[in-house]
């Protein structure tokens, strides 16, 4: 309505100095809002999240490190954040049926997932239909913690040593079992063997748990597994163990030696818990996570109970994470090219 029609109809002018004020004081509070969005801490932004309860979804079946490590840090998480982090395991193609549901979830932060470093490292190097790309689909968060394994036999093996083991490998018939096609415990003894030129006859497990308890039962003569799986049955007698796949010796069990002293030189093969997430997902979001799981990480009592089952907990940020699993990646290409690992 244009002023000489207000006039004409005596209805009042409007106040069009007092609109634009008005129009002014919204734009200023309009603006202010999105700077003090901007200018707020990513755990101020994040706070919605989560609104309900986290599932971190297990690569792997119950018993293997990374769901006791997994499950100690879902308590800190769980009181910090306020909502229930439920643990699954999908096992399956050494990871990558787990891995896959993540990639192919919604990236908003109730689905994360635990593997080992070897889905990253080794996976694209051997399946050759892969569902999934590892550096396109999902993120590392952080590296939870790294691991050994442990060639142990089973007390029936006439062996005392590691040589004694490659010794008689070259003259019988000599199983040994793993968690799977292209695990750490298959890459390690593949690993162990093409360095010693040596042949055994690989025997796969759907999980190391299975896999023991195999070994122990005597349906396969050997086995190089996750030391926290191992060690209980290694002191009830039960398994023997006779190397360890670090450079350094189990302070759960001094008394095995490494496998370059007892006699493999040059030999090294930590592995590590890799907690990831769908490659879309929000960076307030990552950074909650990473930070409360990194915090929980450095909990005296978790890195005591980590270390009583011989896993050392790490933590970083997620660019950390990236680097070292491309460097692994680097480490392992010519090795798993060396020995011919190729899977469906």
């Amino acid at each position: 309505m244009t002023e000489n029609a207000c006039i004409r109809s005596n209805l009042p002018l409007p106040d069009l100095r007092q609109a634009r004020n008005t129009m002014r004081g919204l734009r200023y509070l309009l603006f202010g809002a999105l700077c003090a969005f901007a200018a707020a801490p990513p755990g101020a932004i994040a706070q919605a999240w989560p609104a309900k309860p986290v599932r971190i979804l297990i690569t792997f079946p119950p018993g293997g490190p990374s769901e006791i490590l997994t499950r100690l840090v879902n308590e800190k998480l769980q009181a910090a954040l306020g909502q229930p982090f439920v643990v699954e395991n999908r096992a399956g193609a050494g990871g990558n049926v787990g891995a896959d549901a993540v990639a192919k979830s919604p990236p908003d932060g109730y689905l994360f997932g635990v593997t080992t470093d070897t889905l990253f490292t080794v996976n694209p190097h051997v399946y050759t239909r892969m569902p999934f790309d590892v550096w396109k689909d999902i993120v590392p968060v952080t590296l939870l913690g790294s691991f050994s394994q442990t060639m142990v036999c089973n007390p029936s093996v006439p062996v005392k040593s590691l040589r004694d083991l490659l010794d008689l490998a070259k003259r019988e018939r000599i199983t040994y079992a793993s968690g799977g096609p292209g695990v750490p415990g298959h890459l390690a003894a593949e690993l162990l063997l093409s360095m010693t030129s040596t042949n055994m006859v690989h025997v796969p497990y759907k999980g190391p748990a299975a896999a023991t308890a195999d070994v122990m039962g005597g349906q396969v003569n050997c086995g190089f597994l996750a030391t926290p799986t191992v060690m209980p049955q290694i002191k009830s007698g039960k398994l023997k163990g006779i190397a360890v796949s670090t450079t350094t010796r189990s302070p759960l069990a001094p008394g095995i030696p490494t496998a370059a002293e007892a006699g493999v030189a040059g030999f090294d093969a930590p592995f590590y818990l890799v907690l990831f997430a769908p490659k879309e997902i929000s960076a307030q979001v990552m950074g909650a996570m990473n930070r409360e799981v990194v915090k929980a990480l450095s909990a005296p009592e978790i890195k005591q109970r980590a270390a009583s089952l011989d896993i050392v907990t790490l933590g970083g940020s997620p660019e950390e994470a990236s680097k070292t699993l491309h460097a692994i990646a680097d480490k392992w290409a010519p090795v798993v090219k060396r020995i011919g690992l190729k899977l469906d």
